[in-house]
């Protein structure tokens, strides 16, 4: 009963420190004594013990993490998010007892960390896809971005980083072990092992110099009133706030701009059919002698609606445009909305579902003053959490990304914060410098490697300027990325498979 008692505590703190390793706290060293603690809390669990304590685990590590969501939509979605974000670590739980409990890992005690991180992987990787196209928000890569491990993302992208990052958890889960246990040989093995992951990202090659020039970037950040979800119906002030934005930057003459930047839902008037909305963006673009790349709604489909980046150009026309991939379910669109509204009334203010886009995020923007055209990565919001969203638009040509986002809803939270930290990760992995721009911030100006080079407020009205070197290189990550993706999501299943035949063997033994 007390070991019992001590695995949930474990447990419980575990969960909390996880949280403590992610924006706004940031101590990222937390996620690997997490990782060692929940390594504790298992260690003589059940199956449907470890089921219990993953699922605790989850709730404790998501329920702050994801605060942001009660803001935008109130405590009952978000409490049924965290619930059911959480079954993931409650899979993983059961899994990792699953293993561990049927011994095939006895006389192979060099297997058993990389087999934990492998799995825990595997967990994230599944949740990025399951259920409505998954919810990959709070891997454990996502919150190491200041860390020396963060520098795996070049080579394999965030599976990898997850993977080097939990394998130092469960070493030094293993080192407490071998020294209680006065094993001083395989102590010593461990710390080497888990140092040396700490620090082998260090030899990693990644650069910053420009490989194809560069493009002068204006960036407004134009802020919404901070009403929640009621800032949507204040599209008009909102695309204003953005031409004023623009006025300030042009009036601070900073220099020759190649690409007027706007954030997501700056202008929820489609300019395309409205002519207020047309008049604003084309003086915009006028003012910056740049074309405009915008953020819209296009109502057109007569199913729903297109969340989608329009490039404007100075005369009044759309020179390209991208539609979002991957709409985020239960804020964008509602799956199950009869079953949803039990939960929520909220899910009634979303009357038109956002579709999902064809076609990569990338739109070509002509340059006047290099007279050539640079394809640039255009990835909406959440999009920046899903891996193959922002690797096929860097395999597609993009030698820069822009992730356009609007964070009005979720109020003076870390959702911002947390987002930016996946925009960092991102620019590590394509080898990409990356502009964030929000309508409320945070918005900022990220090099390739991941560091943040301006940065605005949130509930400001700001402007950036930035002259952004363009680069051309595939980095492994990107090359490999479908290895990665799929290796560390089928390989571990397979591990778990042998793990139940053989506790079925040992059951019916005669």
């Amino acid at each position: 009963m007390v070991s019992k008692l001590l695995s949930f505590i474990f447990t419980l703190v575990a969960g909390v420190m996880m949280t403590l390793a992610f924006p706004d706290f940031g101590l990222w060293p937390l996620a690997f004594v997490s990782i060692a603690m929940l390594w504790f809390a298992l260690r003589g669990a059940t199956a449907w013990g470890g089921f219990f304590l993953g699922w605790a685990y989850g709730i404790v590590f998501l329920a702050p993490l994801l605060w942001w969501a009660s803001v935008a939509v109130g405590p009952v979605p978000w409490i049924a998010l965290t619930l059911a974000e959480g079954l993931a670590f409650a899979l993983f739980g059961a899994a990792w007892a699953t293993i561990r409990r049927s011994a095939m890992l006895e006389q192979r005690q060099w297997a058993m960390a990389p087999a934990f991180a492998v799995l825990w992987v595997a967990v994230e990787q599944l949740r990025s896809i399951f259920p409505f196209g998954g919810f990959p928000w709070g891997k454990i890569a996502h919150s190491l971005v200041d860390s020396p491990v963060a520098r795996f993302a070049w080579l394999g992208g965030v599976p990898l980083t997850g993977f080097v990052a939990v394998l130092i958890g469960a070493l030094l889960a293993l080192l407490i072990e071998y020294v209680i246990r006065r094993q001083a040989l395989r102590a010593a093995v461990a710390l080497f092992v888990a140092v040396a992951a700490v620090f082998a990202g260090v030899a990693l090659p990644l650069s910053t110099h420009s490989q194809n020039g560069t493009i002068a970037l204006g960036i407004v950040q134009g802020n919404v009133p901070n009403e929640g979800l009621d800032s949507f119906s204040q599209a008009r002030l909102v695309t204003e706030n953005h031409l004023e934005g623009t006025r300030e930057l042009v009036a601070g003459n900073p220099g020759p701009i190649d690409l007027l930047v706007w954030p997501e839902n700056a202008v929820d008037m489609d300019p395309r059919v409205d002519a207020q909305s047309a008049a604003d963006v084309t003086e915009a673009a006028q003012l910056a002698n740049a074309p405009l790349l915008l953020g819209t709604v296009d109502y057109t489909p007569p199913e729903g609606r297109y969340n989608t980046s329009l490039l404007w150009s100075t005369n009044g026309t759309v020179l390209d445009s991208y539609s979002k991939q991957r709409p985020a379910p239960f804020a964008e669109y509602i799956p199950i909305r009869e079953v949803a509204r039990i939960f929520s009334s909220a899910v009634d203010l979303v009357s038109s579902d956002v579709l999902p886009g064809v076609g990569v995020a990338t739109i070509d923007v002509p340059v006047a003053s290099t007279d050539s055209v640079v394809r640039i990565g255009t990835v909406i919001c959440f999009e920046v959490a899903y891996d193959q969203i922002v690797r096929d638009a860097v395999a597609d040509g993009a030698e820069l990304l822009i992730v356009q986002t609007n964070n009005a809803s979720f109020g003076n939270t870390a959702e911002s914060t947390q987002q930016l930290a996946m925009s960092r990760l991102r620019a590590i992995e394509t080898g990409r410098f990356t502009v964030q721009d929000s309508t409320v911030g945070v918005s900022a100006v990220i090099d390739a490697r991941g560091r943040v080079l301006q940065e605005t407020g949130l509930f400001t009205a700001e402007q950036m300027y930035a002259d952004v070197p363009l680069r051309t290189e595939i980095t492994p990550a990107v090359r490999f990325g479908p290895v990665f993706q799929w290796g560390f999501l089928i390989a571990p299943w397979i591990i778990v498979l042998f793990a139940i035949r053989r506790r079925l063997e040992k059951r019916y033994e005669w």
